[in-house]
């Protein structure tokens, strides 16, 4: 199986993914954030940056893509190619940090590749306010993030919450604001419990909703 964890920058994908691949035993694929060339870059100067490391991401998560539908284990991914095409790419295009042409460009490679991936079994959308979002990225203390403009996490905001709307596959939503899946045990159960659902069949005697 894949499963997906899909939300905005600073809502807990990390932290999510991680719990659950050794919570299932599912093999954990993580955002290539540490290790990416253009990431520092782009957070000083969004507009110069924008194409390069939206081709970037778009080509690891494609390859990603390609191996998690040969692979045999249940996959468990951070971030999808879905974010990157349907919220980064026309974000940035939409604030005027992506010219018309790159993002045609981009647009038209993204379709190619669309048209030879599956949506993922499940996907799960951890759905956070701006507030919470400052606040983990804050905590978190990655130093390239600090100078991130708020105007450009509200875009990205807006363009989750357009993209999860008309979603078409399997789907959970987390409250990120009120479930502390991270902190509190018994929040993490009512995921673990959501998601037992939606895949086996396995309903708890308990409310079935996560915040």
């Amino acid at each position: 199986m894949h499963i997906a964890v899909a939300g905005n920058i600073g809502s807990g994908k990390t932290t999510l993914t991680k719990m659950l691949a050794h919570r299932y035993g599912w093999t954990p694929r993580f955002e290539p954030v540490d290790n990416n060339p253009y990431l520092s870059d782009f957070y000083a100067d969004m507009k110069r940056w924008s194409f390069n490391l939206q081709i970037y991401f778009l080509n690891k998560r494609f390859k990603e893509v390609v191996e998690i539908s040969r692979s045999k284990e249940t996959i468990i991914q951070d971030r999808t190619i879905f974010e990157d095409a349907r919220i980064f790419a026309p974000n940035l295009h939409g604030q005027g940090m992506m010219s018309d042409r790159d993002f045609q460009n981009y647009s038209d490679l993204f379709d190619l590749m669309m048209s030879l991936v599956q949506l993922p079994d499940l996907m799960i959308y951890i759905r956070s306010s701006i507030p919470t979002l400052v606040a983990q990225i804050q905590k978190r203390g990655r130093e390239y993030e600090q100078t991130m403009r708020l105007d450009y996490l509200k875009g990205l905001e807006q363009r989750y919450e357009e993209w999860i709307s008309t979603y078409k596959g399997q789907l959970i939503i987390i409250d990120g604001d009120n479930c502390k899946f991270g902190d509190r045990p018994e929040d993490f159960k009512t995921v673990t419990d959501m998601i037992d659902a939606k895949l086996y069949g396995l309903f708890p005697m308990e409310s079935n909703t996560a915040g």
